[in-house]
């Protein structure tokens, strides 16, 4: 990586795990080797953020959460970044139109939980989001039913790629989702830190 930036050439298609990884957990690596099968992927980078907006407790600090993420998944076309601090950005709308702007004609994928399309509406513009890169929604435990009901869904329903096309969702422009199931893994960073297993 140059000055912190990893490497990307125009035509490459890459997926973008954003979150706090506080802490990073097998389920995150199951979900980017999934979504790289999945979604037509050349590479997933894991952005992970200084905090998370949306939750009033800070995370650990960033660079133990960055070493324990690089620990958790080794992978050869996944790369863990600290990329919204190198560029500044708090909220993911902003966090894609510096990477664009940064990467001309490299294929950005946003990659999700069904978590998170279940309350991407209280996210910051998150129309934009959905609107600016095409979005990989992987299925976890028990909330399948109320990502499908989401705001995000019901909005943009008629843009969802069929899950048997899954991997043509790299070479879409936005607006565009795919929701696939796979194996599920229901380990959580939120049932980690309460038993004890990371302390920030």
């Amino acid at each position: 990586m140059r000055n912190g930036f990893p490497p990307a050439r125009a035509g490459m298609v890459i997926g973008l795990l954003g979150g706090s990884f506080d802490p990073p957990h097998a389920g995150h690596a199951h979900i980017t080797r999934e979504a790289l099968k999945r979604f037509g992927l050349d590479r997933v980078w894991w952005l992970v953020s200084p905090g998370n907006p949306l939750k009033a407790e800070g995370p650990a600090p960033l660079a133990r959460r960055i070493a324990a993420a690089r620990k958790v998944m080794d992978h050869p076309r996944v790369t863990v970044t600290d990329l919204e601090a190198r560029l500044g950005t708090r909220h993911t709308a902003s966090t894609l139109a510096a990477l664009r702007a940064a990467y001309p004609g490299v294929r950005f994928v946003w990659l999700m939980g069904a978590d998170n399309l279940a309350t991407l509406h209280h996210w910051d513009r998150w129309e934009t989001i959905m609107e600016t890169v095409p979005v990989g929604v992987i299925a976890r435990p028990g909330d399948r039913i109320a990502a499908r009901k989401s705001p995000a869904a019901l909005r943009y329903r008629q843009m969802r790629l069929k899950g048997r096309a899954s991997q043509l969702l790299g070479r879409c422009n936005g607006p565009c989702w795919c929701f696939v199931n796979v194996p599920l893994s229901d380990l959580s960073s939120t049932a980690i830190r309460a038993q004890g297993g990371w302390q920030r």
